[in-house]
């Protein structure tokens, strides 16, 4: 069964979702994470995906103490993004509680040294996380793309021994428009050996029985949860 993942996007300490990665086009929903991520785990849920936008357009991770006070507040099992560029940094953020560190830009611009993570960290807590706009994949925070085909990113990760990824449709996140069903189908038909989480435009509980159809590990929810599309208790039975 597919794994429901709540998410939670930091700007100055707070929630927010943006629309299509436009900094300029976000909504706070909660100026206490710590609270949110309560809920989270109240529902049932395990696993909590973070964020940290304003790291991930400096370059250098800026919302460690949130993850600390969410990681000794909750049992969740965070993954957390976002600016992390040296293995400084991706020790600071295991050290501030994380299970999981999510690698973007960098496994775009310096794979071998994002290799030479999941080789000494481990491929379960180093995870490739892939955002996306018009099939080419995008960085630093969505503001850069590049000529970097999605599928070809994802197939030579695979052949190298990665085996969890974050894909993000930038076209579809935030716009509560339904998922990127169709990229999806085709990651999860071409590279079979990866297990693929979701992320963006869910806004049913039908879009989520879509995407476990399809064959996706896990899905990213935001705003659906935020703007009460999806109710917390309707995410029961995927919950454990």
């Amino acid at each position: 069964m597919i794994q429901i993942i709540p998410a939670i996007d930091l700007i100055d300490g707070k929630c927010v979702r943006l629309t299509q990665g436009d900094f300029d086009q976000s909504t706070v929903y909660s100026d206490n994470p710590l609270e949110m991520a309560k809920r989270f785990e109240a529902a049932g849920m395990e696993r909590l995906h973070i964020v940290d936008l304003d790291g991930a357009k400096t370059g250098r991770p800026a919302n460690l103490n949130i993850l600390e006070s969410i990681a000794n507040g909750t049992a969740l099992k965070i993954d957390f993004g976002g600016g992390i560029k040296s293995e400084r940094c991706v020790d600071a953020v295991f050290s501030a509680g994380a299970a999981m560190v999510n690698i973007g830009s960098l496994a775009v611009k310096e794979p071998e040294i994002f290799m030479s993570w999941v080789e000494k960290y481990g491929g379960d807590t180093i995870l490739l996380g892939a955002d996306t706009r018009n099939g080419t994949v995008a960085i630093n925070g969505w503001q850069t793309d590049t000529d970097v085909a999605i599928l070809d990113l994802l197939n030579n990760y695979a052949k190298r021994g990665v085996t969890s990824v974050f894909v993000t449709d930038i076209e579809y996140d935030g716009a509560m428009a339904g998922p990127s069903i169709e990229l999806y189908r085709q990651i999860v038909k071409s590279i079979p050996d990866i297990r693929l989480i979701a992320s963006g435009g869910v806004r049913s509980i039908e879009d989520i029985g879509e995407l476990d159809q399809i064959g996706c590990a896990g899905v990213i929810i935001g705003k659906a949860i935020y703007e009460g599309r999806i109710n917390l208790a309707d995410l029961e039975k995927y919950a454990g």
